[in-house]
């Protein structure tokens, strides 16, 4: 994983690990991974890596939600996903 990928594994654990820490039981994060083109098929770089940081600090990823934009900058694909609380 990239020095970005890892940058943004951290943040997600961070806000995991205090979202676990104040007791709450849903976590919402969203990721964004920026598309080289939308209409291939291919690995999301970063983003399982991500999810599993997450899964980490005792969570378990439940729902996801995708969307894709097309920026300035260049495409994006967000993934939006519900967390809850390992039992």
């Amino acid at each position: 994983m990239g020095f970005i990928n890892n940058a943004k594994a951290k943040g997600a654990t961070d806000e995991a690990r205090k979202a676990y820490t104040e007791g709450r039981s849903v976590l919402v994060y969203k990721f964004i991974e920026a598309n080289k083109s939308s209409m291939t098929t291919a690995p999301m770089t970063g983003i399982g890596e991500q999810i599993e940081a997450v899964e980490a600090e005792g969570w378990v990823l439940d729902q996801m939600a995708a969307a894709e934009s097309k920026t300035l900058s260049g495409e994006r694909i967000g993934l939006v996903c519900l967390f809850r609380r390992r039992a």
